[in-house]
């Protein structure tokens, strides 16, 4: 029976794959049909590389995370630190957290990625090195956005960094919850 259940079950972890594989290809390619309708979309072949990158690296890890454990909780604060790793460099490769895209303070940013990468390698991606690691991320990106946003002269930018250490903090309650 226990071969039923496995064949039972296969299908549906690939139509997950398929899903997600699937729906990362159509966000890259949306902008390609948007282009066709209006002049305010305008991409380069490097702008749908780098969105590929980065979908494929948000895909990736999801892929990893899922293999790892089978801890929904776990799986959950995967997703949560991936988002936020991919909202940092989304938005700062589009706009600019503080400032613009070209403001030296945003690189700062691109550390807080570093810390949860860095820190996630160290623990080797146990439960509670990964809780630990996004708490520290977390800290790291609201301490950036109190200095250079809020206090600083770009509130918006100051905020959103802070929306984005919820997510850190989020994504280190859902591994602090998990099973491992």
């Amino acid at each position: 029976m226990q071969n039923g259940q496995a064949i039972l079950e296969r299908p549906k972890r690939n139509l997950w794959r398929i899903i997600g594989w699937g729906g990362a290809a159509a966000l890259v390619m949306l902008p390609a049909v948007a282009m066709q309708f209006t002049s305010e979309v305008n991409w380069t072949p490097g702008d749908f590389g780098f969105a590929a990158m980065l979908l494929g690296a948000f895909g990736l890890g999801v892929e990893l995370a899922v293999r790892k454990s089978p801890d929904r909780f776990y799986r959950a604060g995967a997703a949560f630190a991936l988002l936020s790793a991919f909202l940092v460099v989304w938005a700062n490769g589009a706009v600019g957290m503080i400032g613009n895209e070209d403001n030296p303070i945003n690189l700062l940013f691109l550390g807080v990625i570093l810390i949860a990468l860095i820190g996630s390698l160290v623990s080797r991606f146990g439960k509670e090195g990964m809780a630990l690691t996004m708490f520290t991320a977390a800290a790291a990106q609201a301490s950036v956005a109190t200095i250079f946003g809020i206090l600083g002269s770009d509130f918006r930018g100051g905020v959103f960094s802070v929306v984005l250490a919820s997510l850190w903090v989020l994504s280190g309650a859902l591994f602090r919850a998990s099973r491992g």
